[in-house]
C-alpha cells in the first residue's frame, strides 16, 4: 500500500494503528445513534408514568426522534462541504451526547420531546459520516471489509436496543437508557478529535434554502403519515389527508426546483443520479429496509402480544439473529472484490427468503429454538446482502460526493424501513379483523359443540380471546408470506447492478493527525 498523503502531509508511520483507532471511534458514534432508534421503546411505559403522559402522548418520544433525524439527514452533505467533515462529526457527537443528558434529566413530556428532537438533529449525520469516513480511510480493495465493520455497527442497535433498554429500565431507571450514551459519546469524541485529520471544506456551496425547506417538509410529512397512519385509520382521518397533501405538494416543488437549477447549485446534487450503480444501490437499500427491517419489527410484537413473553426474554430470543448477521458480515467482507457481488446478493436474498418461509409456518405453539434458528438464518441473509450492496453502491462514486451520497443512502434505507413497518402493521391489524370476522361466523348457538363455551359471559369472553389469538397468528403468518414473496421478486432485479471494475487502490485521506 502506498503512503497516504493529505494536504501535502504524509501519514504517520503507524498508519495501520491510526486507521484502527479511527474505525473504533466512528463505530462508537454509530452505535449510540443506532441504539437510540430502538432502546427507548421498552422504557415507554415507565416514562409514561413518570412524566404523567397519556398513551398517545408518550409515543412522541419515539416520533420526535425519527422525524428530526429524517429531516436533518440530507443536510449532512452540505454541512460537510461548508464546514468540513471532521468538524461536523465532532459537533454531531457532542450535540447528541448533550441531548442524551437532557433526555435523562427531563421532568416533563415537553422537555423530553424537545431533547429527543435535538438528539435526532445531531444524530442524523453520525451513520452516513461513519460510512463515508470508513470508505475514505481504506483503500478500495478493503472497502468490503470496511462496510462489514460499518454494517455490524448499524445493525447492533436494532438488535441489542430493546434488550439493553429493558435491562437498564428494570435494573436501574428509564433515565439510564439515555445516560448510557455519555461514556460512549465521550470516547467517540476523543477518538475522532485525536485521530482523524482535519481537511479543508471542499466546495463552500451556497445554501439552497428553498430546496431544503421543500425536502424537509416532504420527509417530515411522510414520516408523520407513516407513524400515525394506522392509529388514525389512515385516510379516514383529516390529519392523514393533510400530511399526504403536504407531502405531494412539497415533493413536487422540490423536484421542479432541483431540476431547473444548475448542477451543484441545488440542495440535492442530482449528479448522483447519473451514477448507475449508486441509483441501483438506492433501489435495493430501499427494498432491504422495506422487507428485512419490517420483518424484524414483527417477531418481538408477536412474542409479547400472543405468547406472553416478557420484553427482556423476547429481546434475548431475537438477539441471536444479530449473531448470524455479524458472522455473515465478517465472512462476506473478505469475499467482496473476489466474488461477483450479484452472486453474493442473490445468495443473501435466497437465504432471507428461506428464513421467511420458515416463519410463515409459525403457530401458537413454538419453542424458543423455533424462534432463534429462523432469526439466525435471516441474520445470515441480511449480512450477505448489506455488505456487498454498500460496496457496490459506492464503488464508482467520487470521494467528494461520498458525504452527500451516504446521507441519501441512509435516508432511503430509513424511509424503506418506515414504509415497510407501516405496511406490515396495517396488514396485521386489518387481516386480524378479517380473519376474526370469518372465524366468528362459525360460532352460533346452533353448533352443539360450542354450546358449553357460550353458556356464561365469562366462557364467551374466553372463547372470543382465543379466536382473537388465532386470528392474530394467521395475520402474522400472512405478513411473513408477503415478505417471503417480495424477497423472491427482488432476486431477478439483481441484474440491474453492474459489477464494479477492479481498479488501483485509492489513497487514504484521513490518516492520523500526527
Amino acid at each position: 500500500m502506498s503512503t497516504a498523503v493529505a494536504n501535502g502531509v504524509p501519514a504517520a508511520a503507524d498508519d495501520g494503528l491510526n486507521r484502527r483507532m479511527i474505525t473504533v471511534s466512528i463505530m462508537l458514534a454509530t452505535i449510540i445513534q443506532a441504539l437510540d432508534g430502538t432502546i427507548a421503546n421498552v422504557a415507554l411505559p415507565h416514562m409514561q408514568g413518570s412524566l404523567s403522559a397519556s398513551q398517545d402522548q408518550i409515543t412522541w418520544v419515539l416520533t420526535s426522534f425519527i422525524v428530526a433525524a429524517a429531516i436533518a439527514t440530507p443536510l449532512t452533505g452540505w454541512l460537510c462541504d461548508r464546514f468540513g467533515q471532521k468538524n461536523i462529526f465532532l459537533t454531531s457527537v457532542a450535540g447528541f451526547t448533550i441531548a442524551s443528558v437532557l433526555c435523562g434529566l427531563s421532568g416533563t413530556l415537553s422537555e423530553i420531546v424537545i431533547a429527543r428532537l435535538l438528539q435526532g438533529v445531531f444524530g442524523a449525520a453520525l451513520v452516513p459520516l461513519s460510512q463515508a469516513t470508513l470508505l475514505d480511510i481504506n483503500p478500495r480493495e478493503k472497502h468490503g471489509s470496511a462496510m462489514a465493520v460499518w454494517g455490524m455497527g448499524v445493525m447492533i442497535g436494532p438488535i441489542l436496543g430493546p434488550t439493553l433498554g429493558g435491562w437498564l429500565t428494570d435494573s436501574y431507571d428509564w433515565r439510564w437508557v439515555f445516560f448510557i450514551n455519555i461514556p460512549i459519546g465521550a470516547m467517540a469524541f476523543y477518538g475522532i478529535w485525536r485521530y482523524i485529520r482535519k481537511t479543508d471544506a471542499p466546495r463552500k456551496m451556497k445554501f439552497d434554502a428553498f430546496g431544503f425547506a421543500t425536502l424537509s417538509l416532504s420527509i417530515g410529512a411522510l414520516q408523520m403519515l407513516l407513524d400515525r397512519g394506522e392509529q388514525n385509520d389512515w385516510f379516514s382521518a383529516t390529519e392523514t389527508w393533510v400530511e399526504a397533501i403536504i407531502l405531494a405538494l412539497s415533493f413536487a416543488y422540490f423536484i421542479a426546483h432541483t431540476a431547473t437549477r444548475p448542477a451543484g447549485k441545488s440542495f440535492f446534487d442530482y449528479r448522483l443520479l447519473k451514477n448507475a450503480n449508486y441509483v441501483s444501490g438506492l433501489l435495493f437499500i430501499f427494498i432491504v429496509g422495506l422487507v428485512l427491517f419490517a420483518t424484524r419489527a414483527l417477531t418481538p410484537s408477536m412474542l409479547q402480544s400472543l405468547m406472553g413473553y416478557p420484553a427482556k426474554i423476547a429481546g434475548l430470543v431475537t438477539a441471536p439473529s444479530g449473531i448470524g448477521t455479524m458472522i455473515a458480515m465478517m465472512m462476506v467482507g473478505r469475499l467482496v472484490g473476489k466474488v461477483d457481488l450479484r452472486l453474493l446478493l442473490g445468495i443473501g436474498f435466497a437465504i432471507t427468503a428461506f428464513s421467511l418461509w420458515q416463519m410463515s409456518r409459525y403457530t401458537l405453539v413454538l419453542s424458543q429454538s423455533d424462534i432463534v434458528w429462523p432469526g439466525v438464518i435471516q441474520g445470515l441473509g441480511l449480512g450477505l446482502v448489506f455488505v456487498p450492496l454498500s460496496a457496490a453502491t459506492f464503488a464508482t462514486l467520487s470521494p467528494e460526493m461520498r458525504a452527500e451520497g451516504t446521507a441519501i443512502y441512509s435516508l432511503i434505507r430509513n424511509i424503506g424501513s418506515s414504509i415497510g413497518i407501516a405496511l406490515v402493521q396495517t396488514l396485521l391489524v386489518r387481516n386480524t379483523q378479517t380473519v376474526h370476522a370469518s372465524l366468528t361466523e362459525h360460532i352460533t348457538t346452533t353448533n352443539p359443540s360450542l354450546l358449553d363455551n357460550l353458556a356464561t359471559p365469562q366462557a364467551a369472553a374466553a372463547l372470543n380471546n382465543e379466536i382473537t389469538r388465532q386470528a392474530s397468528m394467521i395475520a402474522y403468518v400472512d405478513d411473513f408470506w408477503l415478505m417471503f414473496i417480495l424477497t423472491l421478486c427482488v432476486i431477478p432485479l439483481l441484474m440491474l447492478i453492474r459489477p464494479p471494475a477492479k481498479s488501483a487502490p485509492v489513497t487514504v485521506d484521513h490518516a492520523a493527525m500526527d
